[in-house]
């Protein structure tokens, strides 16, 4: 867009990026502190890309209630939607056709009093908290710069433009995006933020810090037939269908009949066609999954990554006029599989900090640094630590890692050697030949079930289902750097990973006009927002970017 375009100014106290748990907790306990304090009216505004608060929210969802009661002590009575109390908990290993139930619950997956609920809905009502707090929460409108001063202190950001055509030019309904300046800005994107990624890089935040690892995950909503599901179970399975990637299955049920079934799966993997979405629909041919869902039909759809590097994978919290909390800042308990307890109470310190950042009128490192040090006194480092090595060790392949994590259980978290070294996930890809064997993607195990539209879906019925919307005169904002590369090299030695890990369809490869050689086709109306493609691409070669604020999908249930 032309430089000379001219943009509106907004100045605030605090500007919070992402309207998830991490980014609306933190507004709601800044608004609480600042009435405790007596510090007169302060504007604190949330923007969320999403085209409400919710749509863009993606979870199992298992919530630690501990930070809510902290932050919200009678959520109860403000009618916050817990869908289950879980009370009963259980864990199996998985073949093809058998399935063998743990005799007892490993501590990690023992969820008995936490809370089942779904992400969509529950920042939903959190951002209602938020507004009758006072905080300005605006959706829509997506991050995509950083706003900097002289000194490289972050000053605030700019929005996207809206209404621009496939080609950067304005259509008749053009808006140029707002520069939102601040004295703090909270970055609270969520996994893998795309603004807080260009933040991250010039800054150097991940100066000295692991490779930032990451899982992706799928899931559906499938509503049983009546009578058929009791609410509040807990089910972790281990093995098929993931027996060429470390990862596993979980099972929630709920209130109503409805039955959560969820797969997850560690992005360094070596398996060029690693698929969750198909194996997600394998699963449900086995014969213990089968029995549990028969008679139902599938009503959500949904997938997202997750951060799974732990401790020594975090980035520096803070900077001159900013933080950063939540799933930008890798706050995930993999072994428990529990963030959002995480992201709730690093919101909640990031607000504590900038309240005493605001009394002193001071914005520096200095003063902001004292958010890192709650940190550190905090829960979240207590979990954190002691599974600071459990990613890097379980990506050794389960039977190499039982021994070892068994003796990280005895040493705190530690192990053999503490501060295992990991790598980028993208680094990890093997070749379709090394994983599958020379005509591997025609194996059985490599096939999508037969789609009937009830229980099975093929990848582009499933985004149907997410409500995902995107202009389809806007820019793509999937940027593939060389195409040639995907043709010539990822296509003849991978089986194009894309292809497979992008859970929505988005990347498609054609025959080109000549019918010679293959080409990659990028469906970037379908992108659910996951960011998978810009981790895991082997060549580094997919940039995802910020699209217009309002597209994407538009979770309900999930």
């Amino acid at each position: 867009m032309a430089e000379d375009v001219t943009r509106e100014m907004m100045e605030v106290d605090v500007l919070i990026v992402g309207g998830g748990a991490a980014g609306l907790s933190a507004a709601i306990h800044l608004q609480k502190l600042v009435q405790e304090r007596g510090l007169g009216e302060l504007m604190v505004a949330v923007i969320e890309k999403g085209s409400e608060v919710g749509a863009h929210s993606l979870s199992g969802a298992v919530l630690d209630p501990s930070a809510l009661i902290e932050l919200i002590p009678d959520f109860r009575e403000k009618g916050c939607p817990i869908e289950a109390v879980v009370d009963h908990d259980e864990v199996h290993f998985l073949t093809k056709k058998m399935n063998f139930k743990a005799p007892v619950t490993p501590p990690q997956f023992k969820n008995e009093g936490n809370f089942l609920v779904s992400a969509a809905k529950f920042n939903r009502w959190l951002g209602q908290q938020a507004e009758a707090a006072g905080v300005n929460v605006f959706a829509g409108f997506a991050a995509v710069e950083a706003l900097y001063d002289e000194a490289g202190k972050v000053i605030g950001v700019r929005t996207g433009d809206k209404g621009v055509d496939k080609h950067g030019g304005p259509k008749a309904n053009f808006e140029p995006g707002l520069l939102l300046h601040s004295k703090i800005t909270i970055f609270a994107e969520g996994t893998r933020g795309s603004l807080f990624k260009q933040v991250a890089k010039k800054l150097d935040l991940f100066k000295g810090k692991n490779p930032d690892s990451y899982e992706e995950g799928v899931k559906e909503i499938i509503q049983c037939p009546p009578g058929t599901v009791k609410p509040g179970q807990v089910i972790h399975t281990a093995g098929w269908p993931l027996d060429k990637t470390i990862g596993g299955t979980f099972i929630y049920t709920l209130p109503g009949d409805q039955i959560i079934l969820g797969l997850v799966g560690y992005l360094d993997t070596h398996d060029p066609l690693f698929d969750p979405h198909r194996d997600l629909q394998r699963l449900k041919t086995h014969p213990f999954i089968a029995k549990m869902i028969k008679g139902g039909k599938v009503i959500a759809y949904g997938g997202k990554t997750l951060p799974a590097g732990g401790w020594f994978s975090m980035p520096k919290l803070y900077h001159d006029g900013m933080m950063v909390c939540g799933d930008s800042a890798m706050m995930v308990d993999v072994k428990r599989l529990k963030g959002i307890h995480m992201a709730m109470k690093s919101g909640m310190l990031a607000a504590e900090t900038a309240i005493e950042a605001l009394a002193k009128g001071d914005f520096s490192a200095a003063v902001l640094c004292g958010y890192e040090k709650r940190v550190e006194e905090s829960f979240i480092k207590t979990q954190l630590w002691a599974t600071r090595n459990f990613h890097q060790t379980l990506s050794k392949g389960m039977l190499v890692a039982m021994p070892l994590l068994a003796i990280q259980e005895i040493t705190g978290g530690r192990g053999l050697v503490d501060n295992m070294p990991s790598h980028r996930d993208l680094e990890q890809t093997e070749s379709i030949v090394e994983v599958w064997g020379s005509r591997g993607w025609e194996h059985e195990d490599a096939q999508l079930p037969k789609p009937d539209g009830v229980l099975f879906f093929d990848k582009l019925s499933s985004v149907y289902l997410t409500g995902t919307m995107h202009d389809e005169h806007s820019p793509n904002h999937l940027k593939v750097a060389n195409p040639d590369h995907c043709r010539d090299v990822c296509y003849e030695k991978y089986r194009s990973p894309c292809n497979h890990f992008c859970p929505a369809a988005v990347y498609e490869i054609v025959p080109e006009e000549t019918g010679e050689k293959m080409r990659l086709q990028v469906n970037y109306t379908n992108c659910i927002h996951c960011k998978t493609c810009d981790i895991k691409c082997p060549a580094d070669n997919i940039t995802w970017t910020v699209p217009e604020g309002g597209g994407g999908p538009n979770y309900k249930e999930t």
